[in-house]
């Protein structure tokens, strides 16, 4: 069915974007080991992995894969992360080739379709008003994990969350704010899902 061909042409964009920044750190000399480390850093490329696992389970189980909350909860983390991208990290770096491709489909192009996947083949009316906070957990513990690896490298993933550059109270009000806009954005997803469920 058409609803799995679309899962599975996520599950693959979000695969090929990993891999081909996957691919540009080990041509730089980077072992296997140490590209995944570097890249286990990056909250893109773990929500892009996550996109990959979900979305590939979708196409494999079709219909059987009966997870609304799941599904909303991870259109929602990788809208936020190409939201990021444009509002605070487009042009920081120049890109070509490889890394530029990749950076089309994990940033710009996977959000867009996993959105338009949940609007037009998720099943409505199944979420609830506390699901975003639920949702919220998942960039919350990527802070939790990524502030003391910065710490302990020397080096943060994000500019808005280097502590080293900004101090622990401009992170803390950028973490603050991100935070509220994923789970007002959230509520609003969740607003559809109702309305959408009504009609």
């Amino acid at each position: 069915m058409i609803f799995r061909l679309a899962a599975l042409l996520i599950c693959l964009s979000a695969c090929a974007g990993i891999g081909l920044e996957f691919s540009t750190l080990m041509k730089g000399g980077a072992s296997f080991l140490g590209s995944a480390w570097v890249l286990s850093g990056y909250f893109t490329i773990l929500t892009n992995a996550l996109v990959a696992v979900v979305f590939g389970a979708v196409a494999i189980q079709g219909e059987r894969f009966d997870h609304p909350r799941l599904i909303a909860g991870v259109a929602s983390a990788i809208v936020l992360v190409g939201v990021i991208f444009t509002l605070l990290l487009q042009g920081l770096r120049t890109l070509a080739g490889a890394t530029a491709t990749a950076n089309f489909l994990l940033h710009q192009l996977n959000p867009v379709l996993a959105a338009l996947f949940w609007l037009l083949f998720e099943r409505k009316g199944a979420l609830s008003w506390r699901d975003p906070l639920l949702w919220a957990l998942y960039p919350l513990a990527y802070l939790v994990y990524a502030l003391p690896r910065g710490a302990v490298e020397g080096h943060y993933a994000y500019p808005f969350i280097d502590v080293s550059v900004l101090g622990w109270a401009r992170v803390a009000a950028n973490a603050v704010v991100i935070a509220l806009c994923f789970v007002a954005a959230g509520e609003f997803l969740v607003w559809i899902d109702r309305t959408l469920a009504r009609s």
